[in-house]
């Protein structure tokens, strides 16, 4: 019986990423129903679970940290494109829609991500360790993004309004690539037993302990339905956006709240995958899920949306507001803080997560 459960829970993740691409094919561009949209958020739930799935599957075979970077950058570059797509068809309404995109994957993934990861870490194993060098530098690299990306283009002479020249958005664009380059070999290549994981005596963990690494054909196949399904979770989201434009509207919230609700839905399946890691104790895979999502979300959305302005008429506004920036500056500062020594305990996980819920109260009453 256990086998059999085993079976077909496997086979499920296998079903559900094809099931989400071909539903996305048939309600793309569609209005639907009441009972659609029950149907949509049904088989997107379904894309989340598999998409870790698969994610874990992937990061097995290949370790970390590229495990963690597959994750956040397959993620990532199907967010980016669904952001040009809207911003494409959304005329001057979606003039912010970059600029709030991009904040609200930073404040996830900073502080709810982060935070949830850290309490959930420190409360199963006492505290939450992980390595200071290669979190601090993955920070370090996030507040750089950030500022030069969202904050700059407030205090910005050239042009009227939170908005930056032609010139200066392409070196924005550039420089954002180049550190994200920068980055991944950092990660990958030069220092990558920064961004392993660690044990209690701050020992690094070459090595997964808990079961023998899948083949190379199971890992492509995974890779696969990693793609579809997060196709699928992106694609899905957008599709029952317009139910939840109508609830935000209908209860009477500001518009921004609907990119905020899409990006939980796009980023949940990597805070599934960090949650999981921080349950086995391996925090620092957590802290490269989420400050790598964040980092690859400001570094490819910034380039994408710069060349996209080439051929969009309206204007781009990427310079966050006072409120925004006062969020952006404590949580770069709690951040550090919470880096610098390599173990949290539960009250730093608890101080993220009450920035996360200080976001989410003056995204719903600004």
């Amino acid at each position: 019986m256990i086998a059999r459960l085993k079976r077909l829970s496997t086979q499920w993740t296998f079903v559900v990423p094809v099931l989400a691409i071909v539903l996305l094919i048939l309600t793309w561009g569609r209005d639907l129903p009441g009972a659609g949209v029950a149907v949509v958020t049904l088989v997107l739930a379904g894309s989340v679970l598999a998409a870790v799935h698969h994610a874990e599957v992937v990061a097995h075979r290949v370790g970390e940290p590229f495990g963690s970077l597959v994750l956040a950058v397959a993620v990532t570059i199907i967010e980016v494109a669904l952001i040009v797509t809207l911003m494409i068809d959304g005329g001057d309404k979606s003039s912010t829609l970059a600029r709030d995109t991009v904040f609200a994957a930073v404040m996830i993934t900073c502080n709810g991500i982060v935070g949830l990861c850290l309490l959930v870490g420190s409360l199963r194993h006492g505290t939450a360790v992980f390595n200071p060098e290669g979190t601090g530098a993955a920070l370090a690299t996030v507040a750089t993004l950030a500022t030069l990306s969202l904050v700059l283009p407030t205090f910005t002479t050239s042009k009227p309004g939170p908005e930056f020249s032609g010139v200066q958005l392409a070196f924005a664009a550039v420089s954002s690539l180049v550190l994200y380059g920068l980055f991944v070999t950092t990660q990958t290549v030069r220092h990558r037993d920064y961004f392993l994981p660690i044990t209690r005596d701050g020992e690094v963990i070459t090595a997964d302990d808990h079961a023998d690494a899948p083949s190379s054909r199971t890992a492509y196949i995974s890779l696969g339905l990693l793609g579809l399904a997060l196709i699928g979770v992106v694609g899905l989201a957008k599709g029952v956006s317009p139910t939840i434009e109508s609830g935000v509207e209908g209860a009477g919230l500001p518009h921004a709240v609907v990119g905020v609700v899409i990006a939980l839905l796009v980023l949940l399946p990597e805070t599934i995958a960090a949650v999981r890691s921080a349950r086995r104790d391996r925090v620092q895979t957590s802290m490269n899920l989420a400050l790598g999502s964040a980092m690859a979300s400001i570094g490819l959305t910034i380039p994408a949306v710069a060349l996209a302005s080439i051929w969009l008429s309206g204007p781009l506004v990427l310079g966050l507001s006072s409120t925004h920036m006062v969020l952006l500056a404590l949580t770069l500062v709690v951040s550090s803080l919470t880096v610098v020594p390599g173990r949290a305990t539960p009250l730093q996980g608890g101080v993220h997560l009450v920035i996360f819920a200080a976001y989410l109260e003056l995204a719903m009453n600004p």
